[in-house]
Formats: structure tokens, sequence, C-alpha cells
């Protein structure tokens, strides 16, 4: 028979209840101090001390700062936080974003996206259907070429992993630029027009941030290879949605396959784009569902429980955020799982 739940317990959760979940709550904290809060709920927890959340909007909408006085520590089921409303927060919470829980499976991702354009999958596809046999599309073999990482984390090593097998040049693009002996080489993000112009393919992996915001614009497009191909895996607000769409209709040998895009509208399950991307030969895309199924929600799950269990040991738990490289920026009340886009902005 489960123990009586507490009056006071010291863990708010937010984000979907299942035993999975529960289970693993289980081994860091007794189930009395565990409280799970529905869409509906307004407190107050006066002695809650930790939020496991996926999204404050959708999930506590009612929720206030008052609602929760003793709060230090909020640790997001998903990576990314540029969707989350920091400004809500008192200073003295600290935010982690489950960073590296979803790396493998969105890195699978970015490299079937690439090779579905670098080998014209789905206009083959077509030619199929069509019984068509010529003329053929020129693929673009990786072996000796330069991919370039924009972003060099958790799923950017992941990429690494997946592409050194074909024989492909790895680059990297970091804050600091500091060298990593699995790379040719690694840029520093100031000089990311340099960057750019040397590479075949260019995958971008990069949170959102002030700093990242819009910074492939229609310069640093124009500094690209014509017939290079651009992924974005990361955050769609890393480009400029006008400028890339300028970019793919002057420019018919560059081919673009995104998994992020810069309204995702969780609530209505809708995907909005400004210009028409879809009629485009030359891009790909697919509705942010890298990071979707089974294995990524378990593994998502088990990281952000062990951040915490770290929090209640008195340990200091990973991945703390700088606010200061959010707040100022624009937020979206569509946060949703793991990475996403902007304005609205999800795994």
């Amino acid at each position: 028979m489960p123990a009586p739940a507490r009056a006071s317990p010291r863990l708010l959760v937010s984000c979907a209840e299942s035993p999975e979940l529960r289970q693993a709550l289980e081994r860091i904290l007794p189930a009395g101090d565990v409280v799970f809060a529905g869409r509906d709920a307004v407190g107050p927890w006066p002695e809650i001390e930790a939020w496991l959340l996926g999204s404050v909007e959708r999930e506590l909408p009612h929720w206030t700062p008052d609602r929760t006085p003793r709060l230090r520590f909020v640790q997001r089921l998903f990576t990314g936080l540029d969707g989350l409303p920091f400004e809500r927060f008192p200073a003295s919470v600290e935010v982690a974003g489950n960073v590296g829980a979803f790396a493998p499976f969105v890195a699978e991702h970015a490299v079937a996206l690439l090779l579905a354009l670098s080998h014209h999958v789905v206009a083959n596809a077509q030619k199929v259907r069509d019984g068509r046999l010529r003329p053929p599309l020129s693929n673009l073999y990786l072996i000796d070429r330069t991919v370039l990482l924009l972003g060099y984390g958790a799923i950017a090593r992941e990429v690494a992993d997946r592409l050194r097998p074909f024989g492909a040049r790895l680059e990297g693009l970091s804050r600091t630029g500091d060298p990593v002996p699995e790379l040719a080489r690694m840029h520093a993000a100031d000089h990311l027009a340099e960057a750019l112009a040397a590479a075949d393919v260019v995958i971008d992996c990069r949170p959102l941030t002030q700093a990242t915001r819009g910074s492939l614009d229609t310069a640093a497009l124009a500094r690209m290879r014509p017939s290079a191909i651009y992924v974005n895996i990361g955050r769609a607000g890393t480009v400029d949605e006008a400028a890339l769409f300028e970019h793919l209709s002057r420019h018919p040998e560059f081919r673009a396959g995104l998994d992020v895009f810069w309204d995702e509208d969780y609530e209505s399950g809708a995907l909005r784009t400004r210009f028409p991307f879809a009629a485009l030969p030359n891009f790909l895309g697919s509705p942010h569902v890298a990071g979707v199924g089974a294995q990524p929600r378990t593994r998502a799950i088990s990281m952000a429980v062990e951040n915490l269990g770290r929090f209640f040991r008195g340990e200091r738990p990973r991945f703390i955020a700088d606010r200061t490289e959010y707040i100022g920026s624009a937020t979206s009340p569509a946060d949703g799982p793991g990475r996403r886009g902007s304005p609205t902005t999800r795994p």
C-alpha cells in the first residue's frame, strides 16, 4: 500500500505523470515528498524546494512565485531553455536544462536528414513512383568533405561520432574555439563567417540564446558554398527565416533540412512558416520529431531525475543555466519538449 502523501512535499512535478517517472522519482525521494500537479492546480506548496517541469505555461499556467516561496531549483525534462519564462522566477531560483538527454536520438535524425539531402532520397523516390530512370541527380558523398558542427556540445559530439565512419573532415564551432582532439579544427564563435565559407555541410546544433538568435542571416548564408547542405536540429531561431528561404530560392544547388521551425504551436499541433519552404525542391523538413519515442523519454526521465537527486543530496546540480543568456531575448509561452524554434518555441 503506497505511503500517504505528505502535507508539505519537497518536489513539485508538473510534467506528464507515468509509472516510469514515479518509479524513477522513488529512487531519490519517498513518495510523500513528491506532488504531481495538473493544469488546474494553484497550490500553494509552501515547502517545495524543487520543480520538475516540461513547460510552465502549458502545465501549470496559474503558478506564481508566491505559490512556491521556498523554491530553489527547477529541472526541465527537456533540453532547451529558450522558451522558459526566466523572468517569472526569482533570481535565487536556479534552472537546469536536461542537457544531453536527447543527444543520441537527435544526432541520428540529423544524419538521416543529411543523407536524404545529399543523396536526393525524396526526389529519387518520386522518380521511381513515376517510372523514370534518368536523368540522374548527382550525389554529394561525405568522404573527404568538410562538415561543420555549429555548437559543439552533446548533440554535436554524437553527430561527429556517427559521421566519422563516412570519412568526412569534421570541424566544429564553439564559444571559445578551444581545440578538441577528435576534430580536425575548432572555430571560435566570432569566426562564424570564416568557418561557414570552408564547409560543404553545416549542421546547426546550437541553443537559442541572445548570442545565436538570427546569427545565420543573409550575409552569413552568402558566405556558404552555393552547393552546401545546411541541417538544423538545434533551434530554428538561429537562422533568419526570410533569409534562408531567399537563399534556397536563389541557389537551387543549396539544400536545407530542418527538424525545427520558427512557429511551432504545441497547443493546437500546428506548424507554420511565413514562406512556402515545403514547395522548394531543395528543402526537406520533419516536424520536430528527432527526439520523439519511448527510448528518448526513458533516457530523459533518468537524466532529469539523476540531476534532481544531486540537488536533494546537497550536491551541485549539473547544467545550471546562465539566465543572462536568455532574459531579454524573445521567449514563447509554447515552450515544449526538448529543442525548439523561435519565436514560438519543444525535444
